[in-house]
């Protein structure tokens, strides 16, 4: 009953937010309110805006797109900065077509779903409010009532812009109904909507020898015609099609490129002026914004083409590549997971950023500059530190090949991939290794890829296989490491006290003798090394280790095992290659002794209590650890 409550509640709220009242009212409204009077590119943009803006990186990161588009920030931001911004302004940019250009799966269609859907909601908030005139088919604008010679008095009173002239259909309502008096003409809020059709438009190409221009631009009524007595009067006029039905919002082509190129004319002079030709009338107003999106292939088609070229200087080509950060690939497949029926499946941890390494190789270009191979490019790309390279560096890389991000294997593949390793594999757990096979015997089945790319494609598998055996070793050592806990923070400390000696050219005395001794170099490049601290960094790196204890210190903590990431990770690797006899004993004995079995129950207890494993998959992490140990 929960749910019919939510729906009586809802219905309430829509009764509550409508209005209806007459111009002269309206007026009042927008005197207090001028954002009620926005254009549609303006009322996009500041429903993009008001969802949250924030910084990251030097970035402008858009919270509206924040939960369905990851990795793809840099994109968001130049078209919602170059399009959506000064088009909300009325510069010259909203007289453009916006086409999204992207490769499939790569987030077009998600970035209009989202526009869409955040239009629909907008428009119930107070600053997102649209009102039209009272019963037209096309939600025309009220302020389209006031005639041309008054609009500069208008903008004097009011400091709002008039754009368009009132429809044909308007125009005669106007004098038949209310005998010429605006000011009597009723208005109403509406709440635009797909699926009513209201300001919101969705066009889709088919066989364009049974498609009809009439899809766009409407069509005669002819069982009209005999009350009307002509083709020519408006109320013989249907103005539903998606053309005058996305009026006040937004018109979706669907690949537009696709669209026979009668279809695409009628864009021409509704970019350019703000109208379009339907039936026998004049020309008539839409303030609309048009998106449309296509692949790569198609669009140099479209521009190779001379008769096009019309259409060319009409468009705003906005490049919508594939992500390339690891991090955020792994939360695309986590979210499509997520909406599926896959949801209750245990997929072990790492294995979709298994998945994910791979796929973001195939997107990468190999770079040219030297010792910057494609695995370092990855990490760079995904922000994690690698030692000698900077921000500098990866924005210099990101110039080297605009157009990276534009090919390579979609995340749909993946999914469609690991959902055959869910179907295939009896138990309800798979974990990485499965999902690397999955996708590796996939390839032969992929229709677009070439013997060239396989081959390539392939040698990713093995490189995505060899960061998955570092990261399953880490993770069974950090379960081992726990119960040497003792053991760790003691090894740290003294790392610590020799590192303070070091830096403050002291000496250290030995606990039982008293005896002065030199720092232990042998024992604190022993632990630097194991996160590639070369010779010529490990000055900096100790200097910055003591720099971290006197800030912990000036804010009154005390700098613990936790407080510095790359030194605790440091320290358990340390004791993982000290303890790695003891594990590799314990993992890849088949008959194991009472505390070798005591010791691997605490591990998976581990490993499924805080990692995210079940017993399934932790005990073949345990099984496969051991048999790289023993190799």
């Amino acid at each position: 009953m929960d749910i019919l409550n939510k729906v009586k509640s809802y219905r309430e709220e829509e009764q509550q937010l409508k209005w209806e009242g007459t111009f002269a009212e309206y007026l009042q409204i927008i005197k207090q309110r001028p954002e009620v009077a926005q254009t549609a590119h303006s009322r996009v943009y500041n429903m993009i805006k008001s969802a949250g803006v924030k910084e990251k990186d030097g970035r402008r990161v858009y919270d509206f797109f924040g939960d369905e588009i990851f990795g793809l920030e840099a994109s968001i931001e130049n078209l919602v900065e170059e399009y959506f911004h000064p088009a909300a302004k009325r510069l010259d940019v909203r007289k453009r077509i916006l086409l999204l250009m992207g490769p499939v799966s790569g987030g077009k269609s998600t970035i209009v779903t989202m526009l869409k859907r955040g239009l629909e909601q907008y428009t119930r908030t107070d600053e997102g409010a649209v009102f039209a005139i009272k019963g037209c088919p096309m939600h025309e604008d009220p302020l389209h009532l006031i005639p041309h010679h008054l609009r500069a008095d208008f903008y004097q009173e009011y400091g709002i812009r008039i754009e368009g002239s009132l429809s044909p259909l308007n125009t005669m309502r106007l004098e038949k109904e209310y005998g010429g008096r605006i000011e009597d003409v009723e208005v109403e809020r509406i709440f635009l909507s797909e699926d009513k059709r209201v300001g919101i438009g969705t066009f889709s190409p088919s066989d364009p020898k049974s498609q009809d221009i009439a899809d766009l631009t409407g069509s005669i009524d002819f069982s009209t015609i005999a009350d009307y007595g002509s083709e020519s009067d408006p109320r013989a006029y249907r103005f539903d099609g998606e053309l005058n039905k996305a009026n006040r919002g937004m018109m979706e082509f669907q690949e537009m490129l696709k669209c026979d190129e009668k279809f695409l004319w009628h864009l021409l002079s509704l970019t350019q002026e703000g109208n379009f030709k339907a039936g026998r009338f004049a020309l008539i107003s839409a303030d609309e914004l048009i998106i449309a999106h296509t692949n790569e292939a198609e669009y140099r088609a479209f521009i190779s083409n001379k008769k096009n070229e019309a259409l060319h200087s009409r468009i705003i080509v906005m490049p919508i590549p594939y992500n390339l950060r690891v991090s955020e690939e792994e939360r695309i497949y986590k979210k499509m997971i997520q909406q599926s029926d896959m949801a209750h499946v245990h997929i072990a941890p790492h294995a979709l950023r298994v998945a994910a390494i791979f796929t973001i190789l195939t997107r990468l270009q190999e770079s040219k500059k030297n010792g910057v191979d494609i695995v370092k490019k990855m990490r760079l790309y995904d922000g994690e530190h690698v030692e000698g390279y900077n921000q500098i560096d990866v924005d210099e890389l990101k110039k080297e090949f605009p157009d990276e991000g534009m090919h390579g294997i979609d995340p749909r593949y993946v999914i469609n991939r690991i959902s055959s390793t869910i179907i295939r594999k009896d138990v309800p757990a798979i974990n990485a290794l499965d999902v690397l096979r999955s996708l590796k015997d996939g390839l032969d089945q992929h229709p677009s890829i070439s013997a060239e790319d396989k081959e390539r494609y392939m040698n990713y598998i093995s490189v995505a296989r060899k960061e998955y055996d570092e990261i399953a070793k880490k993770e069974v050592q950090k379960a081992f490491v726990y119960s040497y806990e003792e053991s760790a923070k003691t090894l740290m400390d003294n790392y610590l006290d020799n590192v303070e000696a070091y830096c403050n050219k002291n000496k250290l005395k030995d606990p039982l003798t008293g005896e002065e001794m030199q720092p232990d170099e042998k024992l604190m490049r022993s632990i630097e090394e194991q996160i590639g601290i070369s010779e010529n960094a490990k000055r900096s790196f100790r200097e910055e280790i003591l720099i971290s204890i006197s800030a912990f210190a000036r804010k009154g903590k005390s700098f613990n095992y936790n407080s510095h990431d790359r030194l605790r990770e440091a320290i358990q690797k340390k004791l993982f290659a000290d303890l790695k006899d003891i594990v590799k004993i314990t993992t890849s004995s088949k008959t194991p002794d009472e505390q070798q079995l005591k010791k691997i129950n605490e591990v998976v207890a581990r490993l499924i209590d805080e990692y995210g494993y079940n017993s399934v998959s932790a005990n073949e992490l345990l099984r496969y650890v051991g048999s790289l140990l023993n190799r």
